[in-house]
């Protein structure tokens, strides 16, 4: 069955239509809760704390947080195609762990990035092929994924970090993961090439608009004509190959590669997507939301290191967030939100000044 998008069925399928080049007000008004809470919280901190101001520091958010923006980009496919990926924080230490023992060996550069993303890829594939053609549940998988990738990370060098500062081709990964060019990151630069080609792919292809089918209804989606089974396994095989990436950059930034998994990675990768406006039902998102929820974690996590806030509220945070989160897009698929009740108030009001201007 080819992947098409043409409707036969009769039923609408909010992801199957081509969409227009969404405009700066529509993107103010799908975006204006984070952007707004973003800016609430930066304009706060650059008055009680100088140090954010600093470009050094704004460095320091995009770069400790790059891991997390590339499993979120992989993650957004995925929830918008209606499935999670609870592995996504366990494939980053096994890629990563790949990754340092081919640089150890003495593997050309090229090689170890492709083995390592190929690490990432492999596990996503696996990960796409049980929930698609096996239809298993994706909570079952990827939870179970999680135990053997992380199984996997610590076997590769019997539970050791590797280092690989000595290692010939690392000044070049340490140099992209931490350089900068003219001032400029070297990661912020990649960051954005990144999030401009996922939101290339998600809008503009044929490959997005199955996704967003998908989402909103797999069986209509499949009544007309899309092959459910294959952009399924396609979406987990790109978060995959995402989670390899974000491996290369930990390593980078760590100068080792840790077996260890970060026990927060996956709250915070979950949180910014759901806080970015995909919807936790599939069917809905975009990857700048995705962009601005992992910018607005990574400002809160930045503000309260500079606050000294104690390391053990951190995830609490997180987790607060990430509820929120969820709670807030369930009332959103519900009609029920700030701007609609205003929207609501506003036509009450004009209605009645029509009515009082009639009589």
């Amino acid at each position: 069955m080819t992947s098409t998008l043409h409707n036969t069925s009769g039923v609408e399928l909010p992801g199957a239509r081509p969409q227009s080049p969404a405009g700066f007000r529509s993107h103010i008004r799908e975006h204006g809760g984070v952007l707004i809470a973003l800016s609430a919280v930066a304009i706060f901190l650059c008055i009680t704390q100088p140090a954010f101001r600093t470009w050094s520091n704004v460095i320091n958010i995009v770069g400790s947080n790059s891991v997390a923006l590339m499993l979120a980009l992989g993650a957004t496919f995925v929830i918008i195609a209606g499935g999670i990926d609870l592995s996504a924080a366990a494939v980053p230490a096994t890629a990563g762990m790949v990754f340092g023992v081919t640089l150890r060996a003495g593997w050309p550069l090229f090689a170890c990035i492709v083995a390592t993303t190929a690490t990432g890829a492999l596990v996503g594939l696996v990960n796409g092929l049980l929930i698609a053609r096996a239809g298993i549940s994706f909570l079952v998988v990827t939870l179970g994924m999680t135990s053997v990738a992380t199984s996997a990370a610590l076997v590769i060098s019997n539970g050791t970090t590797v280092n690989v500062f000595s290692a010939e081709q690392f000044s070049a990964v340490h140099t992209f993961a931490t350089g900068s060019i003219g001032g400029i990151s070297i990661i912020l630069l990649f960051d954005v090439a990144v999030i401009a080609s996922c939101a290339a792919v998600l809008g503009y292809t044929r490959f997005g608009r199955s996704v967003f089918a998908i989402g909103s209804n797999s069986e209509a989606a499949r009544m007309n004509g899309i092959n459910v089974t294959l952009n399924t396994v396609y979406v987990y095989l790109l978060a995959g190959c995402a989670a390899g990436i974000a491996g290369v950059i930990q390593v980078g930034r760590l100068t080792g590669a840790s077996p260890q998994i970060d026990a927060s990675l996956l709250n915070g990768v979950l949180a910014a997507v759901l806080i970015g406006g995909t919807a936790f039902s599939g069917g809905r998102g975009s990857i700048l939301g995705t962009a601005l929820g992992v910018l607005f974690l990574g400002v809160v996590q930045n503000a309260m290191t500079l606050s000294d806030v104690s390391s053990f509220w951190r995830q609490g945070v997180n987790g607060v967030l990430l509820i929120s989160a969820v709670w807030l897009g369930l009332r959103h698929s519900a009609g029920i939100s700030l701007r609609g009740v205003l929207d609501k108030y506003l036509t009450r009001l004009d209605s009645k000044k029509i009515g009082d201007t009639d009589e």
